[in-house]
């Protein structure tokens, strides 16, 4: 009786510093596959599509020629928001997950033995969701210079699973579309 309590005493020992270890090489493996997914649609996406300012934003000018207002094309907004939203999303739908391999002395939480001993291997099944928002933003880019920017901003949140434990993670990415120097006063009116 008293081996068998020892047993599950060593056990239980062992399950907690091998948990959170585990989740973190698992939350990071989720992280960067989600981020190269991510990165390769929107670079395929942008190398497709060859978006300039112009296809986002119309700058106005009044009778003096100077800048009265910017004014952005919201169809084209959109339609970048839902084919990136799907096209990540089904990428997402499609893939399986992978496995991960942690050497047995990292698993165990100690400085020591760090990245040594024979490699476990855990399989990794991500359930993943994101969201596409453009954003516009206006920044001073110097004397009577503004910076518009027009970028996509990609949530996205990654319900995970390793044997025996379940986690969830959120993050974002910002890629730039579109870029524009606008010389002249700041613009008093935007309109979306």
């Amino acid at each position: 009786m008293t081996v068998i309590i020892l047993l599950i005493t060593a056990i239980v020992r062992i399950e907690k510093s091998i948990c959170p270890v585990a989740v973190n090489q698992a939350i990071y493996y989720s992280r960067t596959d989600v981020n190269k997914t991510i990165s390769g649609i929107i670079s395929e996406y942008l190398e497709e599509n060859r978006y300039t300012y112009n296809d986002f934003a119309v700058v106005l000018y009044d009778s003096e020629k100077k800048v009265a207002s910017v004014e952005t094309l919201s169809y084209n907004i959109n339609k970048v928001q839902s084919e990136l939203s799907l096209e990540i999303n089904e990428e997402f739908s499609e893939a399986s997950g992978g496995a991960i391999e942690i050497p047995l002395g990292t698993l165990m939480n100690s400085y020591l033995l760090a990245g040594k001993g024979p490699v476990i291997r855990l399989r990794v099944c991500p359930a993943r969701d994101a969201e596409v928002k453009l954003t516009s933003t206006f920044e001073n880019a110097g004397i009577n210079q503004t910076k518009h920017r027009i970028s996509a901003v990609i949530t996205t949140e990654i319900n995970s699973s390793i044997p025996l434990y379940s986690f969830s993670t959120k993050t974002s990415y910002e890629f730039l579309i579109a870029e524009n120097i606008i010389v002249g006063e700041i613009p008093q009116l935007y309109m979306n």
